[in-house]
């Protein structure tokens, strides 16, 4: 299936898919605790940026690493970018890309999911956010072009410099019940 293929078969399907390489994945609907985190942080994102002419979206918010794909849907993304002012279908020039991790997705999500977003010319930090403890691990890219970790745990307030947001790690936590 070709990139414009997919994104026009997409809109009339009833369920997300991502594409990667010419091929559909289906999504798969996450927990209410990854929902309550993705939402914590959405919300404290758009109140942070509001009248600042940034985007905030979130699952339903489609990131393309490019017009031919991969397509995916992070939890969260934030894009600052004139050029993703008037995208309708999807972003491509985010500078922040949240995925809250799920056992399942976990090594995925820090893997090849990661390399491809790597390739997206604008983005500035990958954060990771644990659904089962408190953790949080933000990779940034530095001035010399690598990606480096910062991780942040219980008591940490966490930074955000692509869109200069300080906030406390437990109000992406706040009501979040952890599994037993």
């Amino acid at each position: 299936m070709s990139p414009q293929e997919y994104l026009e078969w997409e809109e009339r399907q009833e369920i997300k898919y991502e594409y990667i390489d010419g091929e559909v994945f289906a999504m798969t609907g996450g927990t209410l605790p990854h929902n309550d985190i993705a939402l914590n942080l959405a919300s404290a994102l758009k109140s942070h940026l509001r009248g600042s002419g940034c985007r905030v979206n979130m699952a339903d918010g489609k990131v393309g690493v490019s017009e031919k794909g991969p397509f995916h849907y992070p939890d969260v993304v934030v894009s600052c970018d004139e050029r993703d002012k008037q995208a309708i279908q999807f972003l491509q020039y985010p500078c922040l890309i949240v995925e809250v991790l799920s056992p399942s997705t976990e090594a995925y999500d820090r893997g090849k999911k990661f390399t491809r977003y790597r390739r997206i010319q604008t983005l500035q930090e990958y954060v990771l956010i644990d659904a089962e403890k408190i953790s949080l691990d933000c990779f940034r890219l530095n001035d010399r072009g690598l990606w480096e970790l910062h991780p942040y745990e219980v008591e940490d307030e966490v930074h955000l410099s692509s869109i200069d947001f300080h906030f406390p790690i437990s109000l992406v936590y706040e009501n979040v019940q952890f599994p037993i």
